[in-house]
């Protein structure tokens, strides 16, 4: 079952997107890899989404599969921000 995002973090999840941020993306899985922030969606299940430009074109993570992401960018607005298992108290 999808677990909404902590407010506050999504929002810097925005903040990637609104600068193009490239980031260090790292998941749940112990996966991970380098991409370009774009964009955030909601599905009609109502479950969140991080839209990043990767090598082959846009992918979809949702959010609740992100450990943590870290900008890559010189004068980022933030640092590595934890987010697994940080979920929005409603």
């Amino acid at each position: 079952m999808y677990q909404p995002l902590d407010c506050d973090l999504h929002d810097l999840l925005e903040i990637a997107c609104m600068y193009r941020y490239l980031l260090r993306v790292d998941l749940v899985d112990g996966g991970g890899f380098e991409a370009r922030a774009l964009t955030t969606h909601t599905s009609a299940e109502k479950e969140e989404f991080f839209v990043l430009e990767v090598e082959d074109g846009p992918c979809s993570v949702r959010m609740d599969r992100l450990l943590a992401i870290t900008p890559l960018e010189p004068g980022a607005r933030f640092g590595r921000t934890e987010l697994a298992g940080k979920v929005c108290a409603i």
